[in-house]
């Protein structure tokens, strides 16, 4: 799962000592016996989180050899291969981007011309979709940027062949799934691309955020990842309406000097949460420029296919998804551990994925609709596997009706709900209550509200092609709570996250997460009716949506 936000990254770092174990005493945990089911489940996890899979992190040869692991059991458990070619795999061309250098900011008015220095005023946006890039325009101030929810900070302004600037973030007062899609710098860029801009601009805040300018202008060298374009170059959301980077308010100071509606104005306005503002065009022009260094990195999504039995219905398809990458090597913990085997996150969800496509074979009867078994890589760095399959589908374009999506279960105690992203926004939501119902449980509110999960993991890319997509992890209810507050300090993206990690990993709980899974994606399978978006749902109308409308 992708990395959480500050306050619970920050939590992460406060992992009480973990009580000693002779190797013995930890090979009797990983090697008790169990029931069939329990152990068919517990040994994916036993070789796609050892340490010999390094991490599993998306461009390495372990994370090729757990693409293999799972392909052959794909094939074992008679789906079809989906990939490139014939196979079970379909190549993932990534891309590493990185600043080439600190190119340069400038706004030139009324025959002067100001630099702004780089990290105190600016800090430029690498654009791997062109790796020496210039940009000479002028710039609108548009707000927030944000068009949808009763709010067009674009009312009255032209924009067309303009930069546009805007502070980032939503109001709070945003329902928290909708203000989490409408923070997002691309979602942004998307609303300006589709009126003509060249370039948009994030302006800090004043009010405190979690990422402050100081913090991202020391992290501004780092490598990030996209996946490539067939020319090699690298994927954004908005080719023709790059982001040109971050400004400071010092930086957004120089740039608006002479505006009608001075910076000391507009800055005021903006300490008061969701205000809104008039458009602004500022005087003179701003020249960007900015090189950037792309590194190629080659890995594989998984992709095996469950035909349907019905002649109509089995043209169209579910999908069941889970990344398989986690992040790696790194730095040492306490006990000088560097490999974060990744056993919850997700090995545990690939593992599901594998045992649901066992659980339709020995079902014997086929389902319906045709399902197709997805496990991703890149998710760790960006929801890039399930992004790159959502743009080169091995499958009809159109012929997608849902996604059930794995990610993180965490199943370290019995748990007495289930939490379903997404329920709310579609059809699938009485379908998951009732498969909730059928194995003995309930399905209640998110537990992490404050995080915006619904948008954070491989779902999300399918929501953005329409797709009706719901995600599970077992609840709070009774000891989920501080089950889920104890994984998420002392074992989220850690070393400790592995099979003998305390509390234990509850394999019976682990094989009832298979079960409502399976359930969901069956009754998805068989239904007369495909999923549809409830009618008015804000997802479903800005992504154009079946039964939105």
């Amino acid at each position: 799962m992708l990395r959480l936000t500050a306050p619970l990254a920050l939590a992460v770092v406060l992992a009480g000592p973990a009580l000693a174990q002779t190797a013995a005493e930890k090979n009797a945990v990983v090697n008790a016996e169990l029931p069939a089911d329990q152990a068919a489940l517990k040994s994916h996890i036993m070789f796609l989180a050892s340490d010999a899979m390094q991490g599993r992190e998306a461009g390495s040869h372990e994370f090729d050899i757990a693409a293999q692991y799972v392909a052959s059991q794909f094939y074992a458990a008679g789906l079809k291969p989906a990939g490139d070619d014939g196979a079970y795999l379909q190549k993932v061309p990534l891309v590493s981007y990185k600043l080439d250098g600190q190119g340069s900011m400038a706004i030139a008015r009324k025959g002067a011309t100001v630099s702004l220095v780089y990290g105190e005023d600016y800090i430029p946006g690498a654009n791997p979709a062109k790796p020496s890039y210039t940009l000479t325009a002028p710039v609108v101030f548009v707000g927030y940027g944000i068009v949808g929810l009763g709010r067009d900070d674009y009312r009255g302004a032209e924009v067309k062949g303009k930069v546009v600037a805007f502070f980032g973030g939503a109001p709070k007062s945003f329902p928290s799934e909708e203000g989490a899609h409408f923070s997002s710098p691309a979602a942004k860029g998307e609303i300006a691309m589709k009126r003509g801009a060249v370039g948009y601009i994030v302006l800090e805040s004043p009010i405190p955020t979690r990422r402050p300018f100081a913090a991202m202008a020391a992290l501004a060298s780092r490598p990030r990842f996209t996946w490539g374009e067939a020319d090699g170059t690298g994927h954004i959301a908005t080719p023709s309406t790059p982001g040109l980077g971050n400004l400071s308010l010092a930086g957004a100071a120089k740039l608006f000097e002479g505006a009608k509606t001075p910076w000391a104005t507009i800055r005021k306005q903006a300490e008061v949460d969701g205000a809104t503002f008039k458009p602004v065009a500022l005087p003179g022009t701003l020249t960007f420029t900015v090189k950037t260094a792309l590194t190629p990195v080659t890995s594989y999504n998984v992709v095996g296919l469950l035909p349907g039995s019905d002649p109509t219905l089995s043209k169209e398809v579910v999908v069941l998804s889970g990344h398989l990458d986690h992040i790696g090597v790194g730095r040492p913990d306490k006990n000088g551990d560097t490999i974060n085997n990744g056993a919850l996150d997700d090995a545990v969800g690939i593992a599901s994925l594998i045992e649901e496509a066992k659980r339709f074979k020995a079902a014997g009867t086929k389902p319906r609709r045709s399902i197709l078994f997805l496990a991703v890589t890149a998710e760790e760095k960006g929801l890039l596997g399930s992004d790159y399959y959502a743009h080169h589908l091995t499958v009809p374009k159109g012929s997608i009706v849902a996604d059930v999506n794995l990610d993180m279960p965490i199943i370290t105690y019995k748990f007495e709900d289930i939490v379903v992203y997404g329920a709310e926004h579609s059809t699938l939501g009485p379908i998951a209550a009732k498969a909730a119902a059928e194995i003995g449980v309930k399905m209640s509110d998110d537990p992490l509200p404050g995080e915006n999960i619904f948008v954070r993991s491989d779902h999300y890319n399918f929501v953005k092609q329409g797709v009706p997509s719901v995600f599970l992890w077992p609840g709070a209810g009774g000891p989920g709570r501080a089950a889920i507050d104890d994984f998420m300090k002392n074992h989220y993206h850690q070393p400790s996250d592995q099979i003998d990690q305390q509390p234990a990993i509850d394999w019976e709980s682990g094989v009832r997460f298979v079960d409502v899974n399976y359930r969901i994606a069956r009754a998805i399978a068989d239904g007369d009716q495909r999923p549809l978006w409830n009618k008015g749902d804000f997802f479903g109308l800005q992504f154009d949506g079946p039964g939105a409308k």
